[in-house]
């Protein structure tokens, strides 16, 4: 279980990230179109992961633009922000910011990613919520590069995100 803080208050997940070199866990998320994306759609290419709490919160929020922002950085990578909010929710804010680099997907039907990735909060007020990290893996879906964001009112480490992608 990893140890995070919430306003210097410490929180639990239920798990840790996966460990680097090891495939990326499977998962079955839902888009803004409420189709599933699963990692056999994202074969082949380089993924950056962008997990957090909530689309409507200032750092989640802000973590959605950089990353959008960012995207064409990197030569054959997808970039998902994935939260527990309603895909409604991911596509309000989407396109009333001009998202449109970033795949937004949601853990909301059967909760797997945050479980199997060791993502989901045990306890606290944001409990059942995602922990904010990012995760890396190369174009065979091994993982290259995990950052468990030990606060979680910060803001993801972008630049070593990129790098890592870059070098993947």
């Amino acid at each position: 279980m990893a140890n995070v803080t919430l306003r210097g208050k410490e929180i639990h997940t239920v798990g840790t990230l996966p460990p680097i070199g090891s495939n990326v866990p499977d998962f079955r998320l839902t888009k803004q179109d409420l189709s599933e994306i699963k990692p056999a759609d994202l074969a082949g290419k380089k993924v950056i992961y962008n997990i957090f709490p909530s689309i409507d919160t200032a750092t989640c929020a802000a973590s959605v633009r950089k990353f959008n922002e960012q995207a064409a950085a990197v030569e054959n990578t997808t970039i998902v922000c994935v939260s527990a909010d309603l895909p409604f929710a991911l596509k309000r804010f989407c396109g009333a910011e001009g998202i449109n680099n970033v795949v937004a997907a949601s853990d909301l039907r059967d909760k797997s990613f945050g479980k199997v990735w060791g993502l989901t909060f045990t306890d606290g007020p944001l409990e059942g919520l995602l922990s904010r990290a990012v995760v890396v893996t190369d174009t065979n879906g091994k993982v290259v590069y995990t950052e468990q964001v030990a606060e979680i009112g910060n803001e993801p480490d972008y630049d070593k995100a990129l790098a890592a992608a870059k070098g993947a």
